[in-house]
């Protein structure tokens, strides 16, 4: 490696780690309830005071801002890996888990099986729903391979994804807009997207199956760089392809379910992140763009629920109708640029 690249790389990852250091600060201090930087230190710090306006922002900061920061940033860290994925399997900078529909075919089952569990008086855990999620994502996996063996046209494809979106997604909304059980209503806000209601089990439990999907997927480096370039120098590089798709299917699946599960389905968030970070990095590296892709996802995220939180407070506006006014236009770009290049 250069050491002009090496250079680059270490300013693409400091720009980054930066501008989440300073979302987080924001994020922590705005609110319905605006807590001064001094009161986070003290409280993060444990500093004990009877004061009960501390007390009351130390509930604020500990059990709803903590939370739904970290929240934002593990999961959106996940969905631009798991584009990052879907990207390489597809061999198109478009793919990505919101248009090939696999976030809504996750949130189909979490909604159905949430509505089961709820109308039953029984409680769903946070394992529960990524479980749930997890196998809707592999059915709307599923159902978008088999049409990929049938269609060599990669525009068809991404359009019968889209469909595939948008009949699950109108599936859900009827169920969740006719349920009648007061809590069954109030998975309308989950169903468009939030990080809304986040809570440290969410954050123990999301943790561990990104850790463990980031892990297994940064094991896969060497395979997708020589994936990328074309699969017959992979096969002669000892890669078996069939099992490695396989690996990348899974993968990309388990991170788009776990942010299904726990935020709703995101928009464009994991299309347009893998593209700035490329062009913020200037390379397809797996071994540079994977890790940046995680830190620009969550940084991304972040400062995306920053607007919905704040913009028109105290309403709340979904996670992904903001991800999609920065997200939608990067697409559009991604599509003309490789319309340009053909």
């Amino acid at each position: 490696m250069r050491a002009s690249d090496k250079k680059r790389y270490a300013a693409g990852y400091l720009i980054l780690a930066v501008l989440a250091v300073i979302l987080v600060m924001i994020t922590v201090n705005l609110g319905s309830v605006q807590i001064a930087p001094g009161d986070v230190l003290r409280i993060l710090s444990g500093g004990g005071n009877t004061d009960p306006q501390l007390q009351t922002e130390a509930e604020i900061l500990l059990n709803i801002r903590l939370p739904r920061v970290l929240a934002a940033l593990i999961l959106g860290g996940a969905l631009a890996v798991s584009g990052v994925l879907l990207q390489t399997f597809f061999s198109n900078p478009i793919a990505g888990p919101f248009v090939l529909g696999i976030s809504s075919g996750a949130r189909l089952v979490v909604a159905l099986v949430l509505i089961a569990c709820l109308s039953k008086g029984v409680i769903l855990h946070s394992a529960g729903m990524a479980l749930a999620a997890f196998a809707g994502s592999m059915l709307a996996m599923g159902f978008v391979l088999a049409i990929s063996g049938r269609v060599k046209n990669m525009s068809v494809l991404i359009v019968c994804g889209v469909m595939v979106g948008y009949l699950c997604s109108a599936v859900t909304d009827f169920l969740v807009t006719f349920a009648d059980d007061t809590n069954i209503v109030s998975l309308h806000d989950w169903s468009l997207g939030s990080f809304s209601g986040i809570s440290w089990e969410n954050v123990r439990v999301m943790t561990l199956i990104t850790a463990a999907a980031m892990f297994l997927t940064l094991l896969q480096v060497k395979p997708i760089g020589a994936y990328q370039l074309g699969e017959t120098y992979a096969a002669n590089m000892g890669v078996n392809i069939r099992s490695f798709r396989i690996r990348l299917v899974l993968l990309s699946s388990v991170l788009s379910a776990c942010v299904t599960a726990f935020a709703g389905p995101i928009a464009f968030l994991g299309v347009a992140v893998p593209h700035l970070v490329r062009n913020l990095f200037r390379t397809s590296k797996p071994a540079v763009i994977i890790p940046a892709s995680f830190l620009g996802g969550g940084t991304f995220c972040l400062f995306c629920d920053l607007i919905a939180r704040t913009a028109f407070a105290p309403a709340e506006i979904s996670i992904s109708s903001v991800t999609s006014v920065f997200g939608a236009p990067i697409v559009i770009w991604i599509m003309m640029k490789r319309r340009k290049e053909n």
